[in-house]
């Protein structure tokens, strides 16, 4: 039998990713290239492996596996209610998005969903469109408990630079008690993803702290403290930084970024541990700007430079702090370099 192989990568917030939790609020996502794998094909019973487990499993309940066994009951769910036969089969994951055990805090747990459902996709010869393949996937998240904004999955499904905004997640929560999987992807759900037209010319920099992120418990304590202005003034900047990173304005781009940073500061200290803080503080006196990405506390920052001399000091300044460079990209210029 023929191996199907498909990809998914990764994401890293460029700003929003703390109000964005908030339904109706907005953030820009950035799609980081850096690939898992899946190879796929139909099977005389179910094998699922992933290379963070050293044994594999059937469709029989098992913890470890549960996230991938959950993508795959509602893709054939979806797949016969229109109209294809399921039949078993051996589906393999592949590339861990950490190094040494330590992950990198890119959206693994998302990427792994958005890569199921397009390996069965592929296998089944059903074609999803991004739009839909990131609302089975929130559905399989949301069946799941999971409360976060989707947006890891909103990038990951469109595999690009998007702004997006957030649904309110329990109220489709609740419509599954009334509807079924047909009718729950037919809702009107109330976000907005739109990819971003990029201008801005400059280096993006990602950088490794290659420190655990923020225990779950700290980060249910940052969100029970957002607070209305906060909210208001994080909108407010997402929306300017689109608009710039669409114009190539250089200077309002930085200046926005750097406004998220600090509400992120104001939200929160922890957000920025000692080493993120030093990623960011190595911008000093360089044509860069950089923040922490995602629920912060460790994993990554990001930067944008907007020369080449900038760039090297700025690395060098990383490397010497222990800071990994994970990701670089030439944006404006179609260009890019793991």
């Amino acid at each position: 039998m023929t191996k199907l192989r498909v990809q998914t990568g990764g994401k890293l917030y460029l700003a929003g990713e703390y109000s964005v939790l908030t339904p109706g609020q907005s953030a820009l996502i950035a799609f980081i290239p850096i690939y898992m794998q899946a190879e796929i094909q139909f099977a005389e019973e179910y094998l699922i492996q992933s290379d963070l487990f050293d044994f594999s499993v059937t469709m029989q309940p098992q913890a470890d596996y549960s996230l991938i066994q959950e993508t795959i009951s509602v893709m054939e769910e979806f797949l016969f209610l229109n109209g294809k036969r399921t039949l078993p089969l051996h589906l393999s994951l592949t590339g861990k998005f950490e190094r040494d055990g330590k992950k990198f805090g890119i959206g693994s747990s998302g990427s792994v969903v958005v890569l199921t459902i397009k390996a069965m996709a592929s296998l089944y010869q059903f074609d999803l469109s991004p739009d839909l393949l990131f609302r089975l996937s929130s559905l399989v998240l949301i069946r799941r408990g999971d409360n976060g904004s989707m947006g890891d999955l909103a990038c990951i499904a469109y595999e690009q630079l998007v702004y997006y905004q957030s649904f309110c997640r329990d109220r489709i929560a609740k419509e599954m008690t009334k509807w079924d999987l047909l009718g729950l992807l037919d809702l009107e759900w109330g976000y907005v993803i739109e990819p971003v037209q990029n201008k801005l010319t400059c280096d993006f920099l990602v950088g490794w702290t290659e420190e655990p992120a923020i225990s779950s418990d700290l980060v249910r304590q940052i969100k029970s403290a957002i607070y209305s202005d906060f909210l208001a003034k994080t909108q407010k900047a997402v929306l300017l930084l689109r608009e710039a990173i669409s114009l190539g304005d250089k200077k309002i781009v930085k200046h926005k970024v750097e406004e998220v940073s600090q509400l992120l500061i104001s939200l929160s200290p922890q957000i920025y541990t000692k080493r993120l803080a030093r990623l960011k503080e190595s911008e000093i006196n360089l044509d860069v700007i950089a923040k922490s990405s995602g629920a912060g506390g460790g994993d990554c920052g990001i930067a944008l430079s907007f020369d080449s001399s900038s760039t090297t000091e700025l690395l060098r300044r990383w490397e010497k702090e222990g800071i990994t460079l994970l990701y670089k990209e030439r944006m404006g210029l179609n260009e890019s370099k793991r």
